[in-house]
């Protein structure tokens, strides 16, 4: 045995779980992603897709994509700065930067592309990078790959942000990124407190708005819009697989420093290009969002009446104020426990262990979507609960419902 086979052999964990009867990842689904799905050639009610606003589904999202294949094929065949751009990619390119409220904006093939290509653009080795903790795996890569000096503060605690930035010192450049929404928390970055000790300390602010797109923020917009603040956080990024239901990446900001990273940043330049259906697709959701707010207040409808019946039952859930709900197990067995109880139930969630969480976090990541109906949420909570009840989850004085 080579030593690359043996190092993967020393790795037990999927099987020690598939004997459990708790192995609940990469679980193949056989129909569109709805708040019903196909998987194992039963129907489930889904609440662990990121569709917040289901557009996924949409029928003129899925036009506006069709159309898009049939006029320009499958892909690109090359790379946006070679032969892979088309004019859907200026279209979406612009209307971005427009909805965002920034000068320009450039889309990439993947959200992780974004940040492992953004990051080390903007930040080298001598300059300082200020992270959240509970930022996303992409943030942590990019900024790995710039070279720069890494620093973490305690998640969305402003003192620990402040002597972080003092540690810099006042001459250093200093980048500080945090997750516009988190996507496993459910609650928003402290935006404010955030640029006014960016301004204080003479720090650059990207957002990454994934989660944010679609969900807060005017009509959508994002973090720096829910707080009024557009034009006060340097860069803007995201990704399209969440409220604008295709694949791809976005950043925006300044012309000046968008068109430096347009042809610096490697993920962009050395990758091929998002395909045209794809394009269309988020082109298409932004047409919905930006005419109909039905989705939009439906989705909020759904959440503000999920955290409340959630937090009523006793169970806990955080600090979210958005439609991601962690499920609070803080037990690795017992989270993939639930998670496989509710599936036998016909619920669909996802199990949220290290390292996408910290030990003690550990979660069942329950979301919401504006397309789910009264009926599906209640049943969802009701199953939740008496499992909760029957495994000693919930507190003794827990309400019984």
């Amino acid at each position: 045995m080579n030593w690359l086979k043996s190092r993967a052999s020393q790795f037990q964990e999927p099987q020690r779980l598939k004997a459990q009867g708790y192995y609940s990842v990469f679980r193949e689904i056989e129909s569109e992603q709805a708040t019903e799905v196909v998987y194992q050639g039963k129907k489930y009610l889904m609440f662990g897709s990121n569709s917040y606003l289901g557009l996924t589904t949409h029928p003129y999202v899925k036009e506006m994509a069709t159309r898009a294949l049939q006029k320009y094929g499958t892909g690109c065949g090359g790379s946006r700065l070679l032969n892979g751009t088309i004019d859907l990619h200026v279209e979406l390119e612009n209307r971005l930067a427009k909805f965002l409220g920034k000068e320009a904006a450039i889309v990439f093939t993947t959200g992780f592309q974004v940040n492992v290509g953004v990051i080390p653009v903007i930040a080298s080795r001598n300059d300082f990078i200020i992270s959240d903790r509970n930022n996303h795996a992409s943030i942590i890569e990019g900024t790995r790959l710039s070279h720069a000096k890494s620093i973490y503060f305690k998640h969305n605690d402003m003192e620990a942000l402040e002597k972080k930035l003092v540690f810099c010192g006042a001459e250093a450049n200093k980048l500080i990124i945090v997750d516009g929404v988190f996507s496993m928390e459910g609650d928003i970055a402290n935006l404010p407190e955030i640029v006014r000790l960016a301004k204080k300390y003479g720090a650059v602010v990207m957002v990454d708005c994934a989660h944010a797109v679609g969900v807060i923020g005017k009509g959508g917009r994002g973090t720096a819009s829910h707080f009024g603040l557009t034009d006060e956080v340097d860069l803007i990024g995201g990704t399209f697989s969440k409220s604008l239901a295709s694949i791809g990446g976005f950043v925006a900001g300044d012309a000046e420093t968008i068109s430096y990273i347009k042809h610096q940043a490697r993920s962009f330049i050395f990758s091929a290009s998002m395909s045209p259906a794809s394009v269309a697709t988020v082109i298409a959701a932004l047409d919905v969002i930006e005419t109909d707010t039905t989705l939009f207040d439906q989705l909020w409808e759904n959440t503000h009446y999920t955290h409340k019946t959630l937090r009523e039952m006793g169970f806990d859930i955080g600090h979210t104020e958005t439609p991601i709900v962690p499920i609070y197990i803080r037990d690795y067995d017992k989270a993939f426990e639930f998670s496989q109880k509710l599936l036998a139930q016909g619920i669909f969630v996802n199990t949220v262990v290290p390292p996408a969480v910290n030990p003690e976090d550990t979660l069942i990541r329950f979301s919401l979507m504006a397309t789910h109906k009264r009926a599906q949420i209640d049943e969802a909570l009701q199953k939740m609960y008496a499992i909760a009840k029957e495994m000693s989850i919930l507190p003794e004085v827990a309400s019984t419902f």
